[in-house]
């Protein structure tokens, strides 16, 4: 079973920097995430891509809006909205190597003058209020302790009408009984995620801070080849990363990663999340 080691964000994806990239195709998609699977996107580089589309369609982006990518990983949704939908976007990360890979990324496919990437706390952000049209969220806020605070500096950034969109991991109820917590947290621990809410934990969020029209849909069954993806490398790779990490050639964090797409996959097949995609709205 995976060591007692829980990697901190910056640690887990300095740490992986290796394996998303050349295991998960980073250098060529630009995406760390899961993708959207359906009759147009039949294959990882078109889901992934198609996913972008999908959040972008649901809260109808428009050229000329300025969105914050909260949580921007190597640049890839911030590229994308700005040759897809013509936005200036600027993406945040507390990664320092992703700020990094984000900028040369951007400069590669010329919308260096439409991105900007800087090191920063989706919680708590640099910028003035009411700065975004939209902020943007995929698969990051799942890392926040309190996903609150995530909800409440969306909610200060927003100008009056602006949308949030979010596409991550959701646990499927609280409480769970002893035994299925501790299936769900071997996963979260391996990749640096400290507690997955519900639906109505982020639709009660939401309310607090004030943001309406909250809607909220289960699309596990869009993201399963993803799922099986990620699981069948695990698979692959676990024993002889285990090997190699006796002989530190492979790192406790990498190892920890390879776990926890095992470990993921055994709490789906328990019921005990989902993958969802959200989206609410600032007051005029």
């Amino acid at each position: 079973m995976a060591k007692s080691f829980f990697p901190t964000v910056q640690s887990y994806y300095e740490g992986t920097r290796w394996d998303y990239r050349w295991v998960w195709g980073v250098r060529n998609t630009y995406a760390l995430h899961f993708g959207y699977y359906d009759e147009q996107a039949t294959h990882h580089r078109a889901a992934v891509a198609n996913m972008n589309k999908v959040m972008a369609d649901l809260v109808n982006i428009q050229p000329g809006e300025r969105v914050l990518d909260a949580g921007c990983g190597v640049g890839g949704s911030s590229i994308w909205l700005a040759q897809h939908g013509n936005c200036e976007v600027v993406g945040i990360t507390p990664v320092e190597s992703q700020v990094k890979d984000a900028l040369r990324n951007a400069r590669k496919k010329k919308v260096h003058a439409q991105t900007s990437f800087i090191l920063a706390d989706y919680r708590k952000t640099p910028f003035e209020d009411a700065s975004f049209d939209v902020v943007w969220a995929l698969e990051s806020v799942c890392h926040a302790e309190q996903k609150l605070d995530f909800y409440r500096e969306a909610a200060r950034l927003l100008r009056p009408g602006g949308r949030l969109v979010m596409a991550d991991t959701f646990r499927k109820g609280r409480p769970y009984a002893e035994e299925n917590e501790f299936q769900l947290r071997r996963w979260l621990n391996c990749w640096a995620i400290p507690d997955l809410d519900s639906a109505a934990e982020h639709e009660a969020h939401a309310q607090k801070v004030g943001l309406v029209d909250f809607t909220f849909r289960d699309i596990t069954p869009h993201t399963m080849r993803s799922i099986l993806n990620i699981k069948e490398h695990g698979d692959k790779w676990l024993w002889a990363a285990l090997e190699l990490n006796k002989l530190g050639i492979v790192s406790d964090v990498q190892v920890s990663n390879i776990w926890g797409t095992i470990h993921q996959f055994n709490a789906l097949q328990q019921d005990l999340w989902c993958y969802g995609l959200l989206s609410a709205r600032k007051p005029e």
